[in-house]
């Protein structure tokens, strides 16, 4: 069976300098963010990568931005360097893959992996714009926001990357109302998919469970926004103990995604808005039957004293409502019928450390083999179903 060109819909893109001096107001352009090159060694500070000056350190660059040095570590470019040179550390741009900000080398190296298009997320502002959210000056940010998005449309996603790399935008998380401004301007724009975090109270933000964010979904359903999660959105890491070692939190990253698909489907927000749909970038499937049997069997236990305010068992809003994303992965595959075919989508995760870049097309190979996909199956894992849930026909996109 030939594997069809893939469509990744988790990968990364780290902005190149540019993007906020030239997007953002004039009267913003000096206190926005800049590119800047510092000696120092890059220093995870709980939530984010911040650089620790030191003038015996190599030289790196970093974003200077509300008062912080926010460093590309290698992690961000890991494609960069060979798979056992792939640590933690600050660099510079001329260390790293032109495919990790340029376009024009993006889409040679999405060519060079298989891949027929793209869904990018934020690497300065993090996963859905928490460096925005905890900014200081929050006018200032909101406009960084604008500029960003302006960026990803007009600029990433523009010209010979049309169809190809597909715009994933931000919005101010700290006001729904003007979130779905956002999505609504964005929408007009062409712009079909927003960052959204998987636990707002990790954010000091107020849960799903509140009313306080129904102008943002209102504005999701009705211009077809589908509301990503990546792993990490949180600001939270899982870990069980401080001297555990990095492979049980890299283990658990899924963690946070379970909890956000319960929280999604004990909320209501599935049922009051009857097309809106949610994708778990990075969160992987293999949990999935698990958590659907026993939300359904726990809902059918405690009948109306479980206090969802659902009238169906959860497991039902999930079919063309919740998207799982997949990388090298084999155990959700094996269970698809348990979670539905249609809701597994494919991801290359370019060009960070868990990347499968250069050898995406052999990694989708084994995995539809390994798992016994027909045709049929793989077309709808490698491209159908993204191009389904985020409505990529209007793109030129073909199953």
């Amino acid at each position: 069976m030939e594997i069809p060109r893939l469509i990744s819909v988790d990968d990364h893109v780290i902005e190149p300098a540019h993007v906020w001096q030239e997007n953002l107001p004039i009267g913003y352009r000096d206190s926005g963010p800049v590119l800047v090159r510092r000696r120092g060694r890059s220093v995870f500070a709980g939530k984010t990568w911040v650089l620790e000056e030191d003038d015996t350190a190599p030289w790196a660059d970093s974003w200077s931005y509300d008062g912080t040095l926010f460093p590309i570590d290698r992690t961000f470019a890991a494609v960069s360097f060979p798979r056992e040179d792939r640590g933690s550390g600050a660099m510079i741009f001329d260390d790293m893959r032109a495919g990790c900000y340029d376009r024009k080398a993006r889409l040679a190296d999405m060519d060079t992996n298989h891949t027929e298009a793209s869904l990018c997320f934020p690497t300065f502002p993090r996963f859905c714009g928490q460096t925005f959210l905890e900014a200081k000056d929050r006018e200032l940010a909101a406009a960084c926001i604008r500029a960003y998005n302006d960026w990803m449309i007009d600029d990433w996603c523009a010209g010979d990357a049309y169809g190809r790399l597909l715009p994933l935008t931000l919005v101010p998380l700290w006001d729904a109302a003007a979130a779905a401004d956002e999505v609504r301007r964005c929408a007009q724009k062409g712009s079909h998919a927003i960052c959204f975090t998987e636990s707002p109270p990790d954010l000091d933000l107020p849960s799903i469970f509140t009313d306080v964010w129904e102008p943002l979904w209102q504005a999701c359903e009705e211009t077809a926004t589908v509301v990503n999660m990546h792993i990490g959105s949180s600001s939270r890491f899982p870990r069980t103990s401080a001297d555990a070692p990095p492979l049980v939190s890299i283990a658990l990253t899924h963690e946070a995604a379970e909890r956000a698909l319960t929280d999604w489907l004990c909320s209501g927000i599935l049922e009051r808005f009857p097309t809106f749909k949610i994708a778990l970038s990075e969160g992987q499937a293999g949990w999935i039957p698990f958590l659907l049997e026993r939300l359904d069997r726990s809902q059918a236990q405690w009948g109306s004293m479980s206090g969802a305010p659902i009238s169906r068992p959860p497991s039902t809003y999930v079919p063309g409502r919740v998207y799982a994303c997949t990388y090298d992965e084999y155990t959700g595959l094996a269970l698809r019928d348990r979670i539905g075919m249609g809701q597994l989508m494919f991801e290359t995760d370019y060009p960070h450390t868990d990347s499968t870049f250069p050898d995406s097309k052999a990694v989708a190979e084994r995995m539809v083999t390994s798992a016994g996909l027909d045709e049929a199956e793989t077309r709808a894992l490698l491209r159908g179903n993204a191009i389904e849930c985020y409505g990529l026909a209007s793109r030129g996109l073909v199953a």
